[in-house]
């Protein structure tokens, strides 16, 4: 039983992880930008959230619909006032403006907030568990957390390949200068994309400031996570990116179960044997 439990545990755990690397993967897969400041910019709505729950004395919940927004405007903002300006041509370039921003927020965020770690609370729910099988118990907010993954996932493929949206996004992904020759501004469906990443970002932000601390150093650790995630399920693969946070989730679950010391180089260690045996990942989007 002990061993069920490890799975399951690392399996919601995982969820999480595909939270952090959703909005990454929908950046790399229409820009073809690799965002070093991804992992900052949770933390960063992390803190906004604890900024509007305490200004207006309310638990993130209810302060969940004001998040949503301002990281929907910051996102408009980011593409267009920065992004946009950034030649793409050369992978390098987008790749030193993420890095400089990345710096930036860390800075920003430790003068604005200190270094404490932080943590934002929703009461009894945090403690509340449902028991699945005789003597296995999981928390109820760890299966709205892999919910909440599976949802948005299937949502985000919906509007992909179910909108026009979704249609005109899929062609400035593929070729951005033929989808310009076909009267698609791509300039607009770079921002309205950027606007749901940063909304996908929000989502995994709060729920991670639920889950556990927060400072603002943490944002290398997020991106890495999301990144492992990515690259095991495949570059493209939105699914793909649930499995390999759920592969990711189990690898640190088991670690633990060793030692404490090997909870997240367990992680690591799976995604480089995983690299090695599958350096284009588990379901690579041009494999069908």
């Amino acid at each position: 039983m002990e061993l069920v439990n490890t799975l399951v545990q690392g399996t919601l755990l995982g969820g999480l992880f595909a939270l952090y690397a959703l909005g990454l993967s929908l950046v790399f897969g229409v820009m073809r930008i690799v965002n070093i400041a991804h992992g900052d910019l949770i933390v960063l709505l992390a803190y906004v959230g604890l900024t509007v729950t305490d200004f207006f004395g309310v638990s993130i919940v209810l302060a969940a619909p004001a998040v949503l927004l301002l990281a929907a405007g910051a996102g408009w903002f980011l593409q267009r006032g920065l992004f946009e300006f950034v030649p793409r041509h050369d992978p390098l370039i987008p790749l030193l403006v993420a890095f400089g921003l990345s710096i930036i927020l860390q800075n920003l965020m430790l003068l604005g907030f200190g270094a404490d770690p932080q943590k934002l609370s929703i009461g009894r729910l945090e403690q509340a568990s449902v028991e699945i099988l005789p003597d296995l118990h999981v928390g109820v907010f760890s299966l709205l957390i892999f919910g909440a993954a599976v949802a948005l996932i299937g949502g985000l493929q919906l509007m992909i390949y179910r909108t026009s949206f979704g249609r005109a996004l899929r062609a400035v992904s593929d070729n951005e200068a033929n989808a310009a020759m076909l009267g698609l501004d791509t300039r607009a469906v770079f921002r309205k994309a950027f606007v749901i990443v940063m909304v996908t970002v929000a989502i995994a932000a709060m729920l991670m400031s639920v889950r556990g601390n927060f400072d603002p150093a943490s944002g290398p650790t997020r991106l890495l996570t999301a990144f492992e995630a990515i690259v095991i399920g495949g570059l493209g693969s939105m699914w793909g990116t649930l499995v390999g946070g759920v592969i990711i989730g189990i690898a640190q679950m088991v670690g633990a179960q060793i030692d404490a010391s090997w909870q997240v180089l367990s992680g690591h260690l799976v995604f480089l044997i995983l690299l090695i045996l599958r350096p284009r990942g588990l379901f690579p989007k041009n494999d069908g």
